[in-house]
């Protein structure tokens, strides 16, 4: 898959990483995705620390242009298993920070919930998607995570950020680069 663009296959869009400006453009709100390639794990207390390192000019631990960061508190994996349960978190916990990050470069965030209208603004400024997937699955989320890699703020335990390589994980794009959000669209609906 490396090297495609963003191509449909039984319903899903397929995206592989990295997650470009063209490849977000390209998606809409209620597009059902698989995502493969290299995605990260942050929250809300990594983010904290990327912001402050944005502030002072630091490097960061990875580059986040053309990058997903997954809210994801991921359980240590049984013998055998790359890792336990590995579901989304809340994402508005992150919203004080990510407009920071989108205005840096970060194109795709995945988690569940709703996001705030500024992060939105940010997303539509910069261009940038917000991908959900479901709470309470992390156990068959675990099985499209094939490797972990530690790298950054090990100390924050659980919210440390990690590289994974993910195939073929499964999401719904429910905020596009335009502004548009399944949530409100839902509301809008059954308000009819």
């Amino acid at each position: 898959m490396s090297g495609r663009e963003t191509i449909v296959t039984e319903g899903n869009q397929i995206i592989q990483t990295p997650l470009t400006k063209e490849k977000v453009a390209d998606l809409k709100a209620g597009d059902s995705v698989l995502i493969s390639g290299t995605i990260y794990t942050g929250r809300d207390a990594a983010h904290k620390k990327i912001v402050e390192a944005i502030d002072r000019g630091e490097e960061l631990p990875f580059d986040i242009k053309d990058q997903i960061i997954y809210y994801m508190g991921p359980s240590p994996g049984k013998p055998g298993q790359v890792i336990g349960s590995a579901g989304p978190t809340t994402s508005y916990r992150m919203d004080s920070y990510a407009p920071k990050l989108i205005a840096n470069g970060l194109t795709g965030m995945l988690g569940k919930g709703i996001r705030s209208a500024e992060v939105i603004k940010s997303m539509i400024e910069h261009g940038a998607v917000y991908f959900v997937t479901t709470g309470g699955a992390g156990a068959f989320l675990s099985k499209c995570i094939k490797s972990v890699e530690v790298i950054a703020y090990p100390e924050l335990g659980p919210e440390k950020i990690s590289k994974l390589i993910v195939e073929d994980l499964p999401a719904i794009v429910a905020i596009d680069a335009s502004g548009n959000d399944i949530y409100e669209m839902g509301k809008a609906k059954y308000r009819r």
